[in-house]
């Protein structure tokens, strides 16, 4: 089987945020802090008790990201604002599909040329699927040295934390841990203690 390997993109290691970005991240915190105003009024109501009141990381306002060219691999995730360690960034969405389903998807994605790297295992029974149908969180790239890390929520849901204080413009990365396998998928990472081999 013949390898094709893509010409990696000559882009900054940093996103330049334009005033655009930071006009659409103001008002998505203004949105955010408008709806808290209506949680507390609603609570101070004594309404607590209304499922939209729960407040989880999954429910919490999204943080502005954006997917851009990446030096890593064609397309990256990159945040627009500045996020503090250990804050979820986003929720890794798809089709949550069982293992035995997914192996003959991987298998048509490879013959496609598509691969599987769209496949998030969640538990030894389950996989989410964002080939088809997934969110930008699809677009995050490996790397050896990581900025987030990813961990399953709720039981069927994938969230992405940050490790540390991620800058905004900063493309958002984690460890894939793929198993060892003989076929070794090239790592670009370029970390100083890159792997070379994503698995």
């Amino acid at each position: 089987m013949e390898k094709v390997f893509r010409r990696r993109l000559t882009v900054p290691p940093k996103l330049e945020i334009t005033e655009d970005d930071r006009q659409l991240v103001k008002n998505m915190q203004q949105q955010y802090r408008s709806e808290n105003a209506l949680m507390r009024q609603l609570k101070t109501a004594g309404l607590e008790g209304l499922s939209l009141l729960t407040s989880n990381a999954l429910a919490s306002r999204p943080t502005c990201v954006t997917f851009a060219p990446s030096r890593i691999h064609d397309w990256g995730l990159f945040t627009l604002e500045d996020i503090k360690a250990r804050s979820m960034i986003i929720e890794y969405i798809g089709e949550i599909c069982r293992s035995t389903v997914v192996e003959e998807r991987e298998q048509r994605y490879l013959k496609r040329g598509i691969g599987s790297s769209y496949l998030f295992r969640i538990d030894r029974n389950f996989v989410i699927d964002a080939t088809r149908m997934g969110n930008s969180a699809r677009f995050i790239n490996h790397s050896c040295t990581p900025n987030s890390y990813a961990r399953v929520v709720k039981g069927n849901h994938i969230a992405i934390y940050s490790k540390r204080f991620i800058e905004a413009g900063e493309e958002i990365t984690y460890d894939y841990k793929f198993p060892v396998e003989d076929n070794k998928i090239p790592c670009y990472c370029n970390a100083p203690n890159c792997r070379g081999s994503l698995n």
